[in-house]
């Protein structure tokens, strides 16, 4: 029974067409006979260069070919044959006189030999061997499709399952800071409920600041949603990478100097301009510089003399280095760990924990790395390296 066709790079070999090629008219006219009768389309050639010719034309799935011939010999047709198809099956025929050569045919991936006078039974035996191979490569070819769709459906569900993990352990970091939030706006109600029942100025005040305090909390936590969100849509250009630093610290110094601390701006002799968000880059240098400050002012005792150092510089491979460090009260592994995990912060009531997720998630889209060191009691470093792009 005749397989279906299969296919092969640009081309579909048939396994209803079989081309046999012999330089001897009598020999093709018996074989021709013999393989209809089998069911095959038969197509004929008697030569190499004329059997070369007829493949790409009709794309035969057998060839028959005799060993010797005029001319290109069946060794070197079925070596061009193997060339250009290889899941062509190719049945070498030869005389008595040429089983040297018939075994050299199976090196160079030869089906099967058969020697002449050509015996129905030998015949059959090789085109059933050819037809075996066949199947097994269509069988193989449709189950490693099935496994192709197989593993692309799981990574799918594993994706979409991911994406859901993502999202709920989004929602419940976000559902734990707006309570948060709640809770200290009821606390600021409360109090100040109580200044109002008792004219009490004190009871007012705090209560006043505890509402205005989370209320801010509130606008920082949705203006940091919203750029978070916006972190897949940068615009890149090509800009100094000294000029967001150096924005950052134009606008903080003063705050810096305020809670008494120094901050200080170290910039490379002439970095290259690079391509980049400098807005999101701007954004990732302000939330660092911000956490240095926040972390400067919870030191206890309180130093006044704390410095904080924005430098901007290149490295041996062209990448732009930034670096936000810092002699305030650093932190240990176990924070250090936490740092970018979602809605994690480490101010308390103030943070809303998603400052660093930007900062990591800009970075990240710019194909660069964020790294952190710090030591207790001796401050923070937090570097930013981009390539060179």
């Amino acid at each position: 029974m005749l397989q279906p066709a299969f296919s092969h790079g640009e081309n579909t070999l048939r396994t209803d067409n079989i081309l046999l090629v012999d330089d001897e008219a009598g020999i093709r006219t018996v074989l021709s006979i013999s393989l209809a009768d089998r069911g095959y389309t038969v197509h004929t050639a008697e030569n190499a260069a004329e059997a070369l010719k007829m493949i790409e034309a009709v794309h035969p799935a057998i060839t028959l070919t005799d060993i010797k011939m005029p001319g290109m010999d069946g060794i070197k047709l079925l070596r061009t044959i193997k060339d250009r198809y290889p899941d062509m099956e190719v049945i070498m025929l030869t005389g008595h006189g040429d089983m040297d050569l018939a075994i050299d045919s199976l090196k160079f991936q030869a089906t099967d030999f058969i020697t002449k006078p050509i015996s129905d039974v030998a015949l059959t035996v090789a085109l059933q061997r050819a037809g075996e191979r066949i199947e097994m490569r269509r069988q193989l070819a449709a189950y490693t499709e099935n496994l192709e769709h197989l593993v692309e459906k799981k990574s799918r569900q594993l994706i979409e399952a991911e994406r859901l993990a993502a999202v709920g352990e989004t929602v419940a970091g976000l559902s734990h800071t707006i309570k948060n939030i709640t809770s200290g706006l009821d606390g600021g109600m409360f109090v100040l409920e109580k200044g109002i029942e008792r004219e009490d100025a004190d009871y007012l005040k705090q209560g006043w600041e505890l509402v205005r305090g989370n209320v801010d909390r509130i606008k920082t936590l949705s203006l940091d949603l919203l750029n978070f969100a916006k972190t897949d849509r940068l615009e890149y250009r090509l800009v100094d990478p000294a000029q967001p630093a150096r924005e950052v610290f134009d606008l903080m110094r003063s705050r810096a100097e305020d809670h008494g601390m120094e901050l200080v701006l170290d910039i490379a002799t002439g970095p290259a301009p690079v391509h980049m968000d400098p807005v999101g880059i701007h954004q990732c240098l302000l939330n660092l510089i911000t956490n240095a400050i926040d972390a400067c002012e919870e030191t206890e005792p309180v130093d006044t003399g704390q410095r904080i150092t924005l430098s901007v510089g290149r490295s041996t491979d062209g990448s732009v280095c930034y670096r936000v460090a810092d002699t305030c009260c650093g932190m240990d592994e176990g924070t250090k760990a936490r740092l970018f995990q979602r809605f994690f912060t480490t101010k308390g009531v103030r943070g809303t924990g998603i400052g660093l997720m930007l900062t990591r998630a800009i970075v990240h889209r710019h194909g660069g790395i964020i790294d952190v060191t710090s030591q207790p009691g001796k401050g923070s470093c937090f570097t930013i390296i981009l390539p060179d792009q």
